[in-house]
Order: structure tokens, then C-alpha cells, then sequence
């Protein structure tokens, strides 16, 4: 296992990775996903060593994905869910994460709806000097690093199964489509696709995707001169830009080599942002029809969970010869057991 790049201590954003981490995650998860093709799919690597699912708020892909790519490294797991905790009894999310600590846990894989949580535990967990790893299981409106990277490595096997890397992604053009104001995943997958020399386009009408959020990627490290607004169907672009944002899906989609759609997260919704679900999938679901504008061979990804018929059209969702969305969910086993590999295989 390729461990010699690897220095972290936890897993809270993707914005510093460097292309050597990316590539020691992605040579790591296609090492595991190897094993999980053998009969026997379990490997002794974190045995005796604790992972800790705090998930204050529901999941399924994510949470399950953590539990059994941590059982098939051989870790004990403890699973914590906020509506059966102390926490209904005033508890709070520190005392919570030390009560972890103090039943002997090494890894902490934290999922809560504000941002910053993840961080705060990991700030506190380093403020004790206990060895204690957290890893950012998605925060808010913040990042979700382990899906970024379970989209990154479906599309880098995909391109080349044995040897998956950040350099097989530059100059492709891939599309994120849908709610991206509230999406912890695009912001994630923005940091690993730019870093790739990926050209990213984001398309959403403009109250999922208002200018402030090209004012956040900015303030984030995303240099000027690396994106541009546009707000017509066609523009110019200079050979240097790498993240596009659009008001219309045409432009994002043209010659797209990669098509990521994002889910409609009415829970976040505090506003009326959409007149109709039904006029949302005319404009910006994806469809077969739509598709004619992408590369021949293009290739749909999706986070989920899906809204069947919202942000892409049911029948495409289940064409194999275009989804990649139960190639991410398997994927998503291997990168996880690649990253709680990378923590704990420093833990004595």
C-alpha cells in the first residue's frame, strides 16, 4: 500500500490536497477494491482499532459505506445516532466525541448538517494530544471529501482500471449540474477536479447558483483568472480557465465528457427558489434527449439520493450504458476502506 505521501492526521477538506495525496488515495482504493473482488474480503489491517460513525444527521449511502469498508479492515465500529443519544438529554457534540474517546476510539468519522463540526471535533481531539483521527463525512453546505473522492476515483478506473490517477482527468471537461448552492459534494469535487486540470462547468438556474458563490470560490483559493460567469448560451474562453458557471444547461453540457447531477435539497431550502419541480427537470434535467449535446460516450454520475424524474430522467438513471451511479456506490466501499486505511495504519 503506497503510505510513503501520506502525513495527515485527518480528513476535513479537500482544498490543500496535493496531487500526491490524490493519487496515494486513488492507488490505495484500486489495491482494495481488489480485495473486495477476492472470496475472502476482509484484510487484518486496522484489527483491534475503533471507528466511530457519529452521524448527527440521516444517511444511508455514506453511513453504510464507512461501517462496512471499516469491518472489512477488521475494526470494531460504534455507531451513534443523535435520536437515541444522550444528546436528546442536553448532551453536547464535544462531550459526545470525548465519551467516544474514552471508549478507546481511533477514528472518528463525523457527518452533521452545520458546517465546521467535523473541525471542531478534530480541533478538539488535537487540543487533548490523543492520536484520534477525525475524517469529514459531510458538513453543511461545507464538503463531503469521501464522495468527491469516490466520484474521482469511478472516473479515473473507468479511463484506467490498473492505474488510476489526477493526471487522467486534464483537459476533459466535466459538467455539475443541479443544486449547487447547497451541495457540500460540488464544492468538494471542485477542489479535486481543478486539481486534476479538469475544466468544470457548473450550470443551475441563478438562485441555485448565484454569483456569491463564485465570490466564495474566490475567497477559497480559485484564482480569478480560472473561472468565468456566463449567463448565455455561448461564450469565449481563454486556454488558462479552468470553472465555468452557468445560467443554462446548454453551454455545460456541450462536448462534456462527464456529466455529475446533484439532488434537490429542499431541506436546505429556506426560500422559494424554484417555481415547479416539473419546470426544473424541463430546463435542467438531464435526459437522453440532452445528452446529444455531450461526447458520444459520455458518462452520468449522482451522488444520491436520486429524485427520479427531477434531476434525471428515470430511464437514463438505469441505462448501463451511460450511469455510473451504482458504479459509485460500489466504488464508495473501497475508497473509504483506502482512507481509514491512510489514518489508522499509523496508529500502533
Amino acid at each position: 500500500m503506497p503510505t510513503t505521501t501520506w502525513n495527515r492526521h485527518h480528513i476535513l477538506s479537500l482544498a490543500d490536497f496535493t496531487t500526491a495525496e490524490y493519487d496515494t488515495v486513488l492507488q490505495t482504493a484500486a489495491s482494495f477494491q481488489e480485495v473486495l473482488s477476492r472470496r475472502t474480503k476482509k484484510v487484518p489491517t486496522l484489527q483491534g482499532q475503533v471507528v466511530a460513525n457519529l452521524f448527527f444527521e440521516p444517511s444511508t449511502r455514506t453511513r453504510s459505506s464507512f461501517e462496512i469498508a471499516a469491518k472489512r479492515l477488521s475494526a470494531d465500529t460504534l455507531n451513534f445516532a443523535a435520536a437515541t443519544s444522550s444528546m436528546t438529554k442536553g448532551e453536547t457534540i464535544l462531550d459526545t466525541a470525548k465519551t467516544y474517546l474514552a471508549m478507546g476510539t481511533d477514528i472518528m468519522v463525523v457527518r452533521h448538517r452545520e458546517a465546521g463540526v467535523p473541525n471542531a471535533i478534530a480541533a478538539e481531539m488535537d487540543r487533548l494530544g490523543v492520536k484520534v483521527s477525525v475524517l469529514n463525512a459531510g458538513d453543511g453546505q461545507h464538503e463531503h471529501p469521501s464522495q468527491a473522492l469516490l466520484d474521482l476515483f469511478t472516473i479515473c478506473t473507468l479511463i484506467d482500471p490498473d492505474h488510476p490517477r489526477l493526471e487522467l482527468l486534464k483537459g476533459k471537461k466535466i459538467a455539475i449540474i443541479g443544486d449547487i448552492l447547497h451541495s457540500r459534494v460540488a464544492r468538494s469535487n471542485i477542489w479535486s477536479l481543478i486539481a486534476s486540470g479538469a475544466e468544470v462547468h457548473l450550470a443551475a438556474p441563478p438562485t441555485l447558483l448565484p454569483k456569491l458563490f463564485a465570490e466564495y470560490i474566490l475567497e477559497s483559493g480559485v484564482r480569478s483568472q480560472d473561472f468565468v460567469i456566463s449567463s448565455s448560451p455561448s461564450f469565449s474562453t481563454s486556454p488558462n480557465q479552468q470553472l465555468f458557471l452557468h445560467w443554462q444547461l446548454e453551454p455545460a453540457l456541450q462536448n462534456a465528457d462527464f456529466v455529475m447531477t446533484l439532488r434537490l435539497q429542499k431541506e436546505r431550502m429556506t426560500a422559494h427558489l424554484l417555481p415547479s419541480l416539473r419546470e426544473y427537470h424541463q430546463l435542467f434535467g438531464i435526459t437522453r434527449t440532452k445528452l446529444q449535446l455531450c461526447k458520444p460516450n459520455v458518462k452520468i454520475l449522482h451522488p444520491g439520493p436520486v429524485n427520479r424524474g427531477v434531476e434525471i430522467s428515470s430511464e437514463l438513471m438505469d441505462d448501463p450504458e451511460f450511469s455510473l451511479i451504482q458504479s459509485q456506490v460500489t466504488s464508495g466501499v473501497a475508497v473509504r476502506m483506502a482512507l481509514l486505511y491512510l489514518l489508522g495504519s499509523g496508529k500502533a
